[in-house]
């Protein structure tokens, strides 16, 4: 059996490709339009899980980012956007395929409002996971109000209801 952490990057990386599947497919306007939710638009929603999703990355290949991954313009185009995601799940899968046991008790400085503070990779990696998982559920809902039926996102881990696609994914 691979690494947990491969097949929830994995996971990640198919919810994303499959997600963005449904967003590419939005009428014009759709995808920048006022939605309910935390972020008011499927734009701001989807461009706020890839900055923090830079920045976590960032931290942990302690790249030297930091602040700078929210210092961007947002991306107003769904395929673009997509593609830019689906570049950091590749990073992601990457990294996650090459930790050891010992990486994830390493601590990597991340910068916070209140200053640098060391976060265990074996922390980082969980949390990022949860972020992604929370802000999907919201696109989710945000591509209900689209008029568009969202795609199931649960299908990845039970051979019993696993998605054809996913089967594309190391886990």
């Amino acid at each position: 059996m691979g690494h947990p952490y491969v097949a929830f990057a994995s996971n990640n990386a198919w919810a994303n490709r499959t997600l963005y599947g449904a967003v590419v497919a939005l009428p014009e306007g759709a995808f920048t339009a006022p939605r309910p939710g935390f972020f008011p638009s499927l734009s701001l929603t989807l461009n706020h899980i890839h900055a923090v999703d830079l920045y976590d990355i960032d931290a942990l290949t302690e790249g030297g980012l930091g602040p700078a991954a929210f210092c961007r313009d947002d991306i107003t185009e769904p395929a673009a956007l997509g593609t830019a995601q689906a570049a950091a799940d590749a990073r992601l899968l990457t990294f996650c395929m090459g930790i050891t046991e010992a990486d994830l008790d390493r601590a990597v400085p991340t910068v916070r409002p209140g200053g640098t503070v060391q976060e265990r990779v074996g922390d980082l990696l969980p949390h990022l996971f949860q972020h992604q998982v929370h802000h999907r559920g919201q696109a989710h809902v945000q591509l209900s109000d689209a008029g568009t039926v969202p795609p199931q996102l649960d299908e990845f881990f039970l051979e019993f209801e696993r998605a054809p696609s996913a089967r594309d994914y190391p886990r």
